[in-house]
């Protein structure tokens, strides 16, 4: 590979020495090859880097070698392919099964042994399909505020060595500034949903000028406060909970099926919102607070209690419960169908998504998710801010939902849309940015 004899490899030596031998790599691919095993950062590989690179590489391929040989019979055969990929949540023909046999069988035995498999992916960065299957996790990274996705899931690896924490805090560190940049969008479809009506037809530039007038440009963040301290108790409990109810359905997988997974996440989601449901209920009154009203999260909360009694701090708790179920079961059903088209369409020599595809699917699944239970997120937001608007009356889930389309029609149940749907974007990029940044001061391995 040494091709101009210096005594170590760069991109053009592997490109060169590669094709030669008959492995032809992406300059990607070359890239990412040598910054994996460059450790002195000189752009290049000595020849003590390139042996440790092939020796930790090789380690990874048998440990991949074994856990798809579910036969273990030392040989891979397409329908052990079909079913490793199946158990990671991802579903392919045997056909396709044969394809990817097809590249890495040599003696055309349509089986891979172990020797075809490590000088096939040997110098190949993509080094196994767990890994892969990875990139493609519908990660709780893509933060849009609402928080009601299905919890990440660890490998044993990562909790065994106290990974899964890191991930946590870097997820955690990515939504509270992905909120904090997006509140301004996120406190006018608060005001949106609670006071516009057909009367009062409030559109953005009109809502942020009249938030700026009542209470100057600080005004954009109220509520954001708290919508930033509640990731965390969310997340941790949401966390745990999901961990106790996958050992309850008795799972012997390490990552779960998709219905599975949506049974879980769902009941997970359901037990951490009723555990900070009264910070939503907070994080509402303070969005909707007008100057000086009150003098912080404590003195809204007293006066809350004071005036309306604990009940009021649950108001809105039944739409809240409700919407978990369609928001994470289309939001998954919609990731799991763009992911698998995908991957049947384009996913010929790698099943690396890349970055973009990633976050255009999250971000395609997770507006369809809101776009399903966004009535009842309004019902919820005006139940709980009723005692804050003057002369509103009390009134039930059901009798709110025949009011609104009485008064307003079915478009009444969609008030605030524009703004929620305008820091989509934003907010999972944001998200993912300052993720992967976390991850990496954290020391977090990059899957």
């Amino acid at each position: 590979l040494d091709v101009n004899r210096d005594g170590a490899l760069c991109i053009h030596d592997l490109a060169v020495g590669l094709g030669r031998l008959g492995l032809h790599r992406t300059e990607l691919d070359l890239l990412k090859i040598v910054k994996a095993g460059d450790k002195d950062l000189d752009g290049q590989l000595d020849f003590e880097e390139f042996v440790h690179y092939l020796q930790d590489h090789e380690k990874k391929l048998r440990l991949v070698f074994k856990s798809l040989d579910k036969k273990n019979d030392g040989r891979i055969d397409a329908q052990e392919i079909v079913q490793s990929l199946r158990d990671l949540g991802v579903k392919i023909s045997e056909q396709q099964a044969e394809k990817i046999l097809k590249s890495m069988d040599k003696n055309g035995t349509m089986t891979i042994d172990w020797n075809e498999w490590r000088d096939y992916h040997l110098l190949h960065p993509v080094e196994n399909i767990p890994e892969i299957i990875l990139y493609w996790k519908h990660s709780t990274i893509f933060d849009v505020g609402e928080n009601l996705t299905v919890p990440d899931e660890f490998t044993v690896e990562e909790r065994q060595t106290g990974m899964w924490w890191r991930h946590l805090v870097a997820g955690g560190g990515a939504g509270a500034v992905s909120r904090t940049c997006t509140a301004p969008l996120d406190r006018l479809k608060v005001l949106m949903q609670v006071h516009a009506s057909r009367s009062n037809n409030m559109c953005i530039v009109g809502g942020f000028t009249q938030m700026i007038r009542e209470g100057g440009p600080r005004s954009l963040w109220r509520g954001n406060g708290i919508n930033v301290l509640k990731i965390a108790p969310e997340s941790a409990i949401k966390f745990m909970a999901y961990e106790q109810i996958k050992r309850f359905i008795g799972t012997d997988q390490e990552m779960l099926r998709i219905h599975e997974r949506l049974l879980a996440g769902s009941l997970a989601g359901a037990i951490a919102q009723s555990s900070i449901y009264p910070m939503e209920v907070l994080k509402t009154r303070m969005a909707l607070r007008k100057t000086g009203q009150y003098s912080g999260m404590l003195d809204c909360a007293k006066n809350i209690l004071s005036k309306e009694g604990m009940a009021a701090f649950y108001k809105g708790y039944i739409p809240n419960m409700l919407g978990i179920i369609p928001y994470a079961g289309i939001d998954l059903a919609v990731y799991e169908t763009l992911k698998n088209t995908w991957l049947q369409r384009y996913a010929v020599n790698s099943a690396d998504p890349g970055v973009f595809v990633l976050l255009a699917c999250g971000t395609i699944s997770s507006t369809c998710g809101q776009l399903a239970s966004y009535p009842l997120a309004l019902v919820r937001t005006r139940m709980q801010a009723q005692a804050s608007v003057e002369g509103a009356p009390e009134v039930t889930m059901r009798g709110l939902f025949k009011h609104i389309l009485k008064t307003e029609g079915a478009f009444g149940l969609y008030r605030g849309l524009a703004p929620n749907f305008m820091k989509v974007i934003p907010a999972v990029s944001i998200s993912y940015v300052v993720y992967e940044n976390l991850k990496m001061t954290l020391g977090v391995q990059s899957r």
